[in-house]
């Protein structure tokens, strides 16, 4: 039996079901996952990058979404632990996402680089935290950082010691890569400006940090560099106030002013210099910040205070529909890390993201000033 276009029944069936079942695959949406700290410290770190990213993928998905495909989020708590995190990256490969978003923790990144989780699954990884250079070099192909890098931040923080004749910088680190690293490039960096860099390390509990901290403050230096996870920071502050330090402080952006503010109280935060990845979230100067905190308005309106997480997320859910938008077909995670490194820099007006050179998309780096639970920048 033939159809009035000369083709069969079965043939018509045929291209029906695979009109269908192309249709079915436009339809689909791009998965896309974290996994982080969402229930332990750092937190809030995690659920606020979330916040941003989600808030940037509704506006997307609002309009139509990515070559015609919604972007689906999902989340996965890792409680800051290591092993957690492996099990949880074998959790999240079941969703076949195209990529993963802003893995946070020296315990995490470590795991994954040296038992080589990354060659096990087949997705993107995306802006991950911390930034030590033992995470970067050699890193891994499908590794990419947004935010500028430990050595960025520290060299940043060194140079603008060195421009208030500064001659002398005590690390106070804690025993991670990030701690050990981080005093490493500052005594290469220190060093070419002339400056002399001692270190003080301690692991992070009560008892250590007291001990150290009045060690740090004896040394008399101009500036003390603070190096370590979020809480650490802010716990190495308030010691080095209680012990009457009267140096100048330094920490790398991890630390936020708010836990900092709740850790050692408003007066003894104030002062301190916090180096900062990403631009003001709150300013209204660029066309970034404007677009970030409209977006945050109209898709994320229960969040009455945004911050520099929220804006980090934002900036990293863009990176990712941007080079969504360049891969044809299918997208995967071979397609996505192509468009990733070839469709070069991606200028937001503000904040320019470019992976043509490397897996280091950003040498972005702000000192801001902690000033009333808040950052002046």
């Amino acid at each position: 039996m033939k159809t009035g276009f000369g083709l069969s029944s079965v043939a018509c069936i045929a291209m029906v079901s695979l009109a269908l079942s192309a249709a079915n695959a436009l339809a689909q949406d791009i998965v896309v996952g974290q996994v982080g700290p969402f229930t332990v410290l750092p937190s809030p770190d995690a659920k606020e990058i979330n916040e941003g990213a989600k808030a940037y993928f509704d506006q997307v998905n609002a309009r139509g979404g990515v070559n015609g495909r919604k972007i689906s989020l999902f989340a996965l708590d890792d409680k800051f632990n290591g092993d957690e995190f492996a099990k949880q990256l074998a959790v999240a490969a079941q969703r076949n996402p195209v990529a993963l978003i802003t893995p946070i923790g020296s315990a995490a990144l470590q795991k994954a680089l040296k038992e080589n989780l990354l060659d096990n699954y087949d997705f993107v990884v995306l802006n991950a935290i911390p930034g030590a250079d033992s995470f970067r070099n050699p890193g891994h192909p499908r590794l990419f950082h947004i935010r500028a890098s430990d050595r960025n931040q520290i060299t940043k923080i060194v140079s603008h010691a060195s421009t208030l004749s500064n001659k002398t910088i005590t690390v106070f680190h804690q025993d991670l890569p990030i701690g050990t690293g981080g005093l490493a490039v500052a005594k290469e960096v220190g060093e070419k400006a002339g400056m002399k860099v001692t270190g003080i390390q301690s692991k992070h509990d009560d008892a250590s940090l007291a001990q150290a901290a009045p060690a740090v403050a004896k040394t008399g230096s101009d500036t003390v560099l603070v190096i370590g996870s979020p809480k650490f920071m802010a716990d190495a502050i308030a010691q080095l106030k209680q012990a009457k330090t009267l140096s100048s402080i330094y920490a790398l952006s991890y630390l936020s002013a708010g836990l900092l503010t709740k850790v050692a109280g408003d007066a003894q935060a104030k002062g301190v210099g916090i180096a900062q990845t990403f631009p003001s979230p709150i300013a209204r100067v660029t066309e970034l910040q404007r677009a970030f905190q409209d977006t945050m308005k109209n898709y994320a309106p229960d969040v009455k205070t945004i911050s520099h997480f929220h804006l980090e997320g934002y900036i990293t859910a863009r990176t990712l529909a941007e080079a969504l938008k360049r891969v044809s077909g299918e997208p995967t995670p071979s397609k996505l890390a192509q468009a990733l490194t070839r469709m070069g820099p991606l200028d937001m007006r503000g904040f320019v993201v470019d992976f043509s050179k490397g897996n280091s998309g950003s040498q972005f780096v702000d000192i801001a000033v902690v000033s009333n639970g808040r950052l002046l920048y």
